[in-house]
């Protein structure tokens, strides 16, 4: 058997050695060739599965391809990321990420997955504020009224959330930390009944997010006092952040796309590109903005951090107050 010429040999292994990286980029190139999923781990009307669905349809615009919202509820979003991490990674299969998992990795003892270490990210779509609000029967108008009512009342004001470790709840639980007061916490199973009990007088004060409450405020059926975002919001521009009274807090609700860890880099650019096109977009960004939205265009490295550092600070307002989950 003849054996080949040394150079000859090495240009057959540089091309063996070339395949699987042009292989992942004809997939990539390809990119999708049948629906994808996006998963949501709440039910649907869902801030997670409003977002999920706005962004679904632009990608299947884009992309030619449908991308398919599933719905799949539980144990405050985890059994959706759980089914997402554990998906293959070939980038037919992606989660609408929820603020939550900032705050799981810290509320449940036994998860069967790390977020951070088991996930891509791909990019973030949106930061929306929780507002404080009052049941117009509260006489409180402002951040500085409501936060001396408080102690000259300690007991009488009660405020609800969407439940345990929600953002409606941390943002009060740090509310109260950071102002010495010392507010009820009420959970709720959802924003909904949140809301109608808030709206009825049950609770007085509620820290829910803008996309629940922005109806009911422009009805006003409820009064803001603040947006708990840095900033003040385009979409009550009148109404102050919570951080012009309380220097430096911030309490948000963000969400964005993720991918199991190894699917293919090239396959997370692309979806990275499209999104960040369709935050462009006018329309999208019209009703992103409507809700009080802030975008959060960037690369997956901006997204991850996010990720990352919001994990870390509600981890560490879970801990403190000594919240578990239900």
């Amino acid at each position: 058997m003849k054996l080949p010429h040394r150079r000859q040999f090495l240009h057959l292994a540089a091309g063996a050695i070339a395949l699987p990286a042009l292989s992942r980029i004809a997939l990539a190139q390809a990119y999708p060739t049948r629906p994808v999923r996006i998963v949501v781990g709440f039910a649907a009307g869902s801030t997670t599965d409003i977002l999920a669905r706005l962004m679904g349809q632009w990608l299947s615009q884009r992309l030619g391809q449908q991308f398919i919202i599933e719905n799949r509820p539980g144990a405050g979003g985890n059994v959706g990321a759980e089914m997402v991490v554990k998906a293959t990674a070939d980038g037919y299969t992606l989660l609408m990420v929820p603020p939550a998992v900032a705050a799981n990795a810290a509320l449940y003892e036994h998860l069967n997955f790390n977020f951070l270490r088991d996930i891509a990210p791909v990019a973030g779509v949106v930061r929306v504020p929780n507002v404080v609000e009052v049941n117009p029967s509260v006489s409180v108008k402002t951040i500085p009224e409501l936060i001396a009512y408080a102690k000259a009342n300690p007991g009488k004001l009660s405020f609800a959330s969407a439940g345990i470790g929600t953002a409606s709840h941390l943002a009060g639980q740090l509310f109260n930390a950071m102002t010495g007061i010392n507010i009820q916490h009420v959970p709720y199973r959802g924003d909904g009944p949140a809301m109608a009990d808030l709206i009825s007088g049950q609770v007085q004060v509620g820290f829910a997010t803008m996309t629940a409450s922005i109806g009911y405020i422009r009805a006003e059926r409820l009064r803001p006092l603040a947006v708990t975002t840095g900033k003040r919001s385009d979409a009550l521009p009148g109404i102050p952040s919570v951080s012009e009274f309380v220097p430096g807090f911030e309490a948000s609700s963000w969400f964005g796309i993720a991918a199991p860890k190894a699917t293919p880099a090239e396959i997370v650019t692309s979806l990275n590109r499209e999104t960040n096109a369709g935050l462009a977009d006018p329309t999208i960004k019209a009703r992103l903005v409507d809700i009080g939205g802030m975008l959060l265009t960037g690369s997956p490295a901006d997204f991850g951090k996010l990720i990352a550092d919001e994990t870390e600070k509600w981890g560490k307002v879970i801990r403190e107050a000594g919240i578990k989950a239900e």
